[in-house]
C-alpha cells in the first residue's frame, strides 16, 4: 500500500528529478508527510536509485523536522480546527485516532511512544505518536527524545526493508 501511495507521489512530481537534487528533494517531502514520514522517504529512494547512505540521513530530518512543532502546538491548532465549520471532521477524525491509539502509549508512557512510532505499521509513526502524547499532555521534551529514539527504530527496519528486499525485487 505505502509503496504504491509512494510511486504516485514519484510520478506527481517526476519533473522534480530532473533538477539537481531533485530526487533527494522528492525523498525529504515525502519523509516530511503525515502517514507516509520516513518509511515512504526511504522507499522513494530505493525506487528512485539512490544512495542509502544519504536516502537515510535525508528521511530522518524529513521525519524529525514536524516533531517539535506537533508536540507544541497541535493541542492550539485541534482546539481551533474542533470551532471552525471547514475543519471540524478533520479534529473529529483525529481524534478518533488518538482515541484508538491512546491506550498503546498511556500503557507502557516513554517505551510505550518509542514502540509506536518505530514500528513501522498502518497509522503508527512520528505525526500519530507526537499527536497523541501533546493530547495526553506527556512531557514535551521525553516525548521528543521517544519519537526520536522511534524514528530512529523505524529507520533501521525501512532501511532493511526498502534497500534490502525491496530492493532486490526491484532492483
Amino acid at each position: 500500500m505505502v509503496e504504491g501511495i509512494v510511486g504516485t507521489i514519484i510520478n506527481i512530481f517526476s519533473g522534480l528529478e530532473s533538477i539537481p537534487f531533485g530526487k533527494e528533494l522528492l525523498v525529504f517531502i515525502i519523509s516530511l508527510m503525515p502517514i507516509l514520514e520516513l518509511r515512504g522517504g526511504l522507499i522513494a529512494a530505493a525506487l528512485l536509485d539512490l544512495n542509502p547512505v544519504s536516502s537515510y540521513i535525508i528521511s530522518m530530518i524529513g521525519n524529525i523536522l514536524p516533531v517539535p512543532f506537533i508536540l507544541w502546538f497541535i493541542n492550539s491548532i485541534l482546539e481551533w480546527m474542533r470551532k471552525t465549520k471547514q475543519f471540524s471532521k478533520i479534529a473529529t477524525w483525529l481524534d478518533g485516532k488518538v482515541e484508538k491509539h491512546k491506550s498503546q502509549i498511556e500503557k507502557y508512557g516513554f517505551w510505550g511512544m518509542v514502540l509506536f512510532v518505530g514500528i513501522p505499521l498502518p497509522g503508527t509513526g512520528a505525526w500519530t505518536g507526537c499527536l497523541i502524547a501533546s493530547v495526553l499532555h506527556m512531557d514535551r521534551k521525553k516525548s521528543f527524545l521517544a519519537a526520536f529514539l522511534g524514528i530512529l527504530m523505524a529507520s533501521i527496519i525501512m532501511m532493511i526493508l526498502s534497500f534490502g528486499i525491496l530492493k532486490s525485487i526491484v532492483g
